[in-house]
Order: structure tokens, then sequence, then C-alpha cells
């Protein structure tokens, strides 16, 4: 007689060996010695481990990397595309971008979701992204951050950027992404060559006086110089500069503006995230102090839309999640029936719960899901190795001199 049972717990690294917490599966099982994952590439070094667990029973494949903790010599890095906001690179391209200075790259997994539909802003991230201590991303969703001492944080995290023009008009705007009609948008070097912005007019700003300046930094206020005015919109970036661009809606805004004339802004954040070298986004959070995700099926009136419906669905799936002693990623196959066909939202919640983590979040998913350890992609992406647009980077900090 065929037994359904419920996820499997995955498996707990410890030293050379393999200690099974459960087994079991949400499929079709015969009996417990079926449901037994097959463990596949193990790699390891110290402080970090990978291993790949299939049930074929579902079919899953589960890809893990595991971190400690304590360890002072492993960290993170939050990377993005050659630097910049606008492009899209391979994880091996973006673990090679780690500064020298930060340690070497050894492990990655694909980070937030973004713009990619549309060729001329592809690769601009969904939510905040921290890199280096450089924002270049702002806030919209769940990010995970780490503050100055290394300890993770999952938080919503809220933004009220907002300049003050020489009148005293306070104006609110955007960071680093597509201009609307609504409101201006502040880009800094970090976006890419130009603003990319169509018309309306663009402040370009240099520091003033002693004011904090570039990189910039959350929950900052900066005092800023007008050295140019363009008019016919994107304009080029040069090191030192950051450009607050208006649409041509609100030319009335800042008709009075004028070369030299000066301004504040403020890039506010809640919590305010001071310290913080790297962060990023995704979501939604799938445990969140201990509370897990654990909606299967959607509830009455969930929209249709493809970003809540896919929540329900088996989709191929990456994440990062923590326990008290170790830092988590996760990749999980999928849109592969003889492989993997992928994981809910509620399933990759209960893996990280089995691996005693009090708090994850979803990343981007499907083809974008993929996972890289010393140069080589450990997972089998449903359309192969493909771009993404950052990625989280577990880094092997230099050695102290």
């Amino acid at each position: 007689m065929l037994k359904i049972m419920k996820l499997p717990a995955l498996l707990n690294v410890v030293g050379k060996g393999v200690v099974l917490l459960s087994v079991v599966a949400a499929g079709l099982v015969t009996d417990l010695d079926a449901a037994s994952p097959k463990i596949r590439g193990q790699r390891s070094e110290p402080g970090i481990s990978y291993w790949n667990e299939r049930f074929p029973e579902v079919p899953w494949s589960v890809h893990i990397i595991k971190v400690e903790r304590s360890r002072k010599d492993l960290g993170f890095f939050s990377a993005h595309a050659r630097n910049k906001i606008l492009g899209v690179s391979m994880l091996a391209e973006q673990a090679r971008s780690v500064p020298k200075e930060l340690g070497k790259a050894i492990a990655a997994v694909n980070g937030d979701f973004y713009l990619r539909d549309n060729p001329t802003y592809a690769g601009d991230p969904r939510g905040i992204q921290i890199m280096n201590g450089d924002l270049i991303s702002g806030p919209s969703t769940v990010c995970v951050w780490f503050d100055a001492e290394g300890n993770p944080h999952l938080d919503e995290v809220k933004g009220d950027f907002k300049a003050t023009l020489p009148d005293g008009t306070e104006v609110s705007f955007g960071l680093n992404e597509p201009r609307q009609r609504a409101n201006p948008v502040l880009y800094t070097p970090t976006y890419g060559v130009s603003t990319r912005a169509v018309g309306g007019r663009e402040l370009i700003l240099e520091k003033d006086g002693d004011s904090p300046w570039l990189p910039l930094k959350p929950s900052q206020t900066y005092r800023a110089r007008v050295r140019e005015i363009g008019t016919n919109g994107n304009t080029r970036f040069t090191p030192d500069v950051m450009v607050l661009s208006f649409p041509p809606q609100m030319l009335n805004t800042i008709a009075a503006v004028g070369i030299g004339a000066k301004l504040e802004f403020a890039t506010t954040l809640t919590p305010d995230l001071k310290g913080s070298q790297q962060a990023i986004a995704g979501g939604p959070a799938i445990i969140k102090d201990g509370k897990p995700f654990t909606l299967k099926n959607p509830p009455p009136g969930t929209s249709s839309n493809y970003s809540e419906r896919s929540k329900y669905e088996r989709h191929p799936r990456s994440a990062v999640g923590w326990s008290p002693t170790h830092f988590y990623l996760v990749t999980v196959d999928g849109r592969q029936p003889e492989l993997s066909v992928g994981m809910k939202l509620a399933e990759l919640a209960e893996v990280f719960s089995r691996l005693g983590c009090t708090d994850a979040m979803n990343l981007d998913g499907g083809k974008s899901a993929q996972m890289w350890m010393n140069g080589d992609i450990v997972n089998d992406p449903c359309q192969g190795e493909d771009t993404v647009a950052n990625s989280l980077i577990v880094i092997r900090k230099p050695e102290a001199k």
C-alpha cells in the first residue's frame, strides 16, 4: 500500500560524515527506505560544506551550502554584474569581481529578482542592494542585510528618500531606477554609463563643502551644489558626480534652480542599516523569527498574477537562511520532471526549518536559480547556466598580516 508522507528533512553535515535527521517525501512513497535521499557531489573546505540530496520519489534535487557563523575568516559579499546596476552576467564573473582586499569568492547563489524584459534597463534589482558599503538600489521588498559586525538581519526595509530644494520644497526621489512620470530619480555612477532618462531636466550635482559624498550610504544626509544642468536627459557620469533627474511633468518644480544652487538630500531607511556593507533583497521571507511560511495552497481571493500565484506552485528556487550556528544557501532544481520538479515556498520553508534556521528569505527562482562553488555551477539550472543581475557570495577573507 502506498503511503503519503511529508516533506523530507534535509541532512546535517557533521565533520566528514552525514547524519540523517529524518526522511519523508512529498510524493507517493512505498516505505521509509524508498524515501532515503541519494547524496551526491559533496565538497568541503574549512568552515564550509556543500552537498546535493536527490529524492527520486518526488522528484527533488536540493543543493545546500552550509557556512559556520563562528569562522572569522568567512564573510559575505553582495555582488552585481560588472559592478553596475545596468547589466547581467554569469555567477562566475560576479565571483571574480570580489575586491582582492576583501577576500576570495568560494561559493555563491543568485540574488534578487530584476528587470529582464526591457534591454534598456536589464539588471535593475527589484529591491535594495548594498554592495561593499555602496547603496546602489532602493528598497521595495524584504532584504537580508549584514550589520557592521557581520550579523545577519531579515527585514522589510522602507525608504524615505527626499531632496530639499533651495526654496525649501521637498521632493521624494527614487534611486538608480527607470525614471517615471511622478518622481525624480537620483542616479550615481554605479548605475551605468549614463542615466538613460529621456528629456526632462537633470541636475548634475557635486559635493558641497565637507559633506559626505560617494559612495552613497544608507540613512545619510548629503549637501550638494549644482555643477551643470542637462536639458536633454541621458547625462553621462563622471566618477565624482550624482545626477538628480526630473521628468518633464516636474519642470515647474525646479524652474528657479540654477547652476551654483545648493540643495540637500537624504537616504533615510527604516531600519537605518547604518554601517551595513552588504545587503540583498528578495522575498518573501519564508521564515521570520522562527515562524515559517506554511501555506501550500492559495487562500480564497489570492491574486492570479504570477508573483502571487507562483508561491503555491513548484518552481526552481534559491534562498538564504541561518540558524544560531550556521548560514545556509539552498538551491532547488525544477522544471525537469526526471530530475526535480521544484518546490512551493512552504516546502522550501520546511527545508530551512529542518536545518534549524530561525530566518530565511526566498531569492529569484526559475531559470535564475543557480549555485556556484569554487569555479563551477553545482546545480542543474532548468535552462542551463545563465546570466543574473546580482548574487550573494561567500568569501574567504585574506589572512591578517
